[in-house]
């Protein structure tokens, strides 16, 4: 038997749950579950247990080793009360009807921690007759989940929205207030979704290309648009700032519920990265996982490079203004926009 952990090495980040088997409601029969799950989410932002990946499993050092969760259940949770209250506690708008344990598991993994299932661990629960639920507590839930979307989600929350109208109908009622969440993820330096569904669950992501923007993409800070100046084989052209032409078809672009950055050609060109600069290169071929080519276009007008976390800007260089990856700190060279968007009731 190993030694247990010094106290000083123990990860104090960690959101950690037990297994929960099932207690019949109406029998009290008791359901041990069988086999290695893990917690995910869909998107209707409901909780579900799923078989842990084949990959996942062979990963695992012992039966009883720590499993890599996407989200936890609610209910039954352990954390370090220090890192609790100082990472926001719950959402304090939110009720504890439901959602409140996807809130915690996204906050945990996009600010710095983590989130396992103990399997040495288990704990039975009756679960609720979801048919008996109030209307009440249906729509306190969804009340719920639509503070996660606007809070967590980023440009995500079109997909979620898209799943779930009655949400929708939701926000665009109540105008969720989430100042206070919005600060803590800027106190704490947390990710974006699309870091969680790139490196945690990226089963997850949504597959729809339908653009979300198009058209030429204008640098707000120094009034110019995106342009290839190469012409004939343009693969690999780096990309640059030049004046706006509506006639000019090389500063079409299209921003894909993908991620992707389309360039406006015959030919399946992407941006892509080359040593922190921005080219065009051949589509990647599409998948479930985020790669080179995704781009966060987020709503306070900076494009993020999902993979590094960096912000596309415009860089003065003599003659030229090339973009180059450069870290985010919100100047005017790095903010964006599009001439059309597109909302989330259009298809």
């Amino acid at each position: 038997m190993g030694l247990p952990e010094k106290p000083s090495t123990v990860k104090k980040s960690r959101v950690v749950s037990p297994v929960i088997d099932v207690i019949d409601w109406k029998t009290l029969q008791y359901y041990p579950s069988k086999d290695l799950q893990r917690g995910v989410l869909d998107w209707k932002l409901d909780f579900h247990w799923e078989p842990l990946p084949e990959r996942d499993r062979k990963a695992l050092r012992s039966p009883i080793s720590p499993i890599r969760s996407p989200v936890v259940p609610s209910g039954v949770v352990a954390m370090d009360r220090h890192y609790f209250q100082n990472t926001g506690a719950y959402d304090p708008l939110m009720s504890l009807r439901g959602g409140e344990n996807l809130e915690l598991s996204l906050k945990a993994w996009l600010c710095g921690g983590s989130v396992e299932i103990l399997p040495c661990s288990r704990v039975g629960h009756i679960y609720q007759n979801q048919e008996a639920q109030s209307p009440r507590d249906q729509e306190a839930t969804l009340r719920n989940k639509v503070r996660i979307a606007e809070t967590w989600l980023g440009s995500f929350k079109e997909t979620f929205y898209r799943h779930s109208p009655e949400a929708f109908s939701l926000s665009q009622a109540e105008k969720p207030d989430c100042t206070e969440r919005l600060q803590l993820q800027r106190r704490l330096g947390c990710r974006t979704f699309h870091w969680f569904l790139a490196n945690i669950y990226p089963e997850l992501y949504p597959s729809e290309c339908r653009p979300r923007f198009s058209g030429k993409l204008h640098n707000t800070g120094l009034g110019f648009c995106v342009d290839c100046q190469e012409e004939g084989d343009i693969l690999g052209c780096t990309m640059m700032l030049a004046p706006c032409s509506d006639s000019r078809q090389q500063q079409h672009l299209k921003h894909t519920g993908r991620k992707e950055i389309r360039f406006g050609s015959p030919q399946h060109l992407c941006l892509d990265i080359r040593q922190e600069q921005v080219t065009l290169q051949n589509c990647t071929e599409e998948g479930p996982a985020i790669h080179q080519q995704h781009w966060d276009f987020q709503e306070n007008g900076m494009i993020v490079h999902i993979l590094s976390g960096k912000c596309m800007e415009a860089v003065v260089q003599e003659n030229s203004k090339d973009l180059y990856l450069r870290q985010c700190d919100g100047k005017a060279s790095q903010l964006w926009r599009f001439d059309n968007v597109y909302t989330v009731d259009e298809r």
